[in-house]
């Protein structure tokens, strides 16, 4: 029962590393994400080319066939990742990982992506409202995002200035409705049909504030026209506003990675890299079985395409490759990892680990302070005097060194 039990978690480590994104050594992970990508993309096309009725009369059973294996590919995937849920969040119970998943924006997306084409199968009578859900899809084009820091970035500082963001868009709303409202009261007496109520001045005002206005509708009289002049120049005022804050946001971004560059005290640290035989003791144990010397740690374990960060109860395999680390001496042939010492003034002092605004291929192995190593997880917080471990995940592969 045990084997059973240990082969079913092992199928679901397995399942998480490919459905998740990952590194670029990976080829099976790698690989599922761009089939993923690929699925979406086709899935997008044709939602759009069955939109033309030539197209649709001549190629619509086709639309209509790729349609419904693309679908069932978002269904699979999702199912996927509610079974891998618990090696991806890593909560306890079970399903709390499940929930996490089910409950956040992606796993809502990728509900929303299959869910309403099969809904009027049970309930014929919304399959109209069900249709108009399943635009809802093209939001998991957002996972892209994730496939690039670049690309994340935006996220990133869009998240970071969401207050200024929110207050601008306020202040916007605010100038639209005291703008249409004021043009209600200036231009319903000389066209009543035109601005036949204050909705119609909203229109007004947002065309006007965010365009330049669709010439449906405009003041003719000599105070209406001063008015809209008035409101066109805070209009454009208004909407540079967000711009600016979104720039600024990208220029902090940049100088919060010089800093990191310029402000953290570095010094290379030598390691040894051995691979496991058949025959050597260590396989079968767990990590903390091994009886290693006092100042020397095992900072990472190579197995295959991954890159594991060593636990208590990782067990050790034929073929793993182990990196130990030690004092460094000055007659050692060093693999060139960073030891980074964090100062006071330094971004990441107070952070916690899975807020850090560093690169996915990145990796922080352990972190020393004072006398004593700790493994990094998300919930560890940095303090000034802490000495980090760092490597780059695609520099191990194939790779004498590693170096960032």
């Amino acid at each position: 029962m045990d084997i059973k039990k240990e082969k079913n978690e092992s199928f679901r480590q397995h399942l998480a590393r490919i459905v998740e994104i990952g590194a670029s050594e990976d080829w099976m992970s790698r690989g599922y994400d761009f089939l993923i990508t690929g699925i979406i993309l086709i899935n997008l096309t044709v939602s759009i080319l069955c939109t033309f009725d030539e197209l649709d009369a001549v190629y619509g059973r086709l639309f209509d066939a790729v349609e419904a294996v693309t679908v069932a590919c978002f269904a699979a995937d999702y199912v996927l990742r509610l079974i891998a849920a618990e090696y991806i969040y890593r909560k306890t119970p079970t399903w709390k990982s499940v929930a996490a998943y089910a409950l956040s924006f992606t796993g809502i997306i990728d509900l929303l992506s299959f869910l309403p084409y099969y809904l009027p199968i049970f309930f014929p009578a919304g399959a109209v409202a069900f249709r108009m859900f399943r635009v809802v899809r093209i939001f998991r084009l957002f996972r892209i995002t994730a496939y690039y820091d670049s690309l994340n970035a935006i996220a990133e500082v869009i998240v970071s200035k969401k207050q200024q963001l929110l207050s601008s868009v306020f202040i916007i709303v605010v100038l639209m409705l005291g703008s249409s409202l004021c043009m209600y009261s200036v231009e319903h007496d000389a066209q009543p049909e035109v601005f036949a109520n204050a909705f119609s001045g909203i229109w007004w005002s947002v065309s006007t504030l965010l365009t330049v206005g669709y010439g449906d509708i405009y003041p003719i009289t000599t105070l209406g026209r001063a008015l809209s002049t008035v409101i066109t120049f805070l209009g454009v005022l208004m909407v540079a506003i967000p711009t600016g804050i979104i720039s600024a946001g990208f220029v902090e971004q940049y100088n919060r990675i010089q800093a990191n560059a310029t402000i953290a005290k570095e010094r290379d640290i030598h390691f040894i890299k051995f691979r496991l035989e058949a025959n050597d003791t260590w396989v079968g144990q767990s990590v903390a079985e091994l009886r290693l010397p006092h100042d020397v740690i095992l900072t990472a374990i190579h197995r295959g395409h991954e890159v594991i960060v060593p636990h208590g109860n990782l067990v050790l395999a034929k073929d793993d490759t182990l990196v130990l680390g030690a004092e460094p001496l000055r007659d050692d042939v060093p693999i060139d990892l960073k030891e980074v010492m964090l100062l006071e003034k330094s971004p990441w002092n107070g952070q916690y680990i899975r807020d850090l605004d560093i690169s996915r291929q990145t990796v922080i192995i352990m972190v020393k302070r004072g006398n004593r190593v700790l493994i990094p997880k998300g919930s560890t917080r940095l303090k000034a005097g802490d000495v980090l471990l760092l490597h780059t995940k695609a520099n191990i592969t194939g790779s004498s060194t590693m170096a960032i």
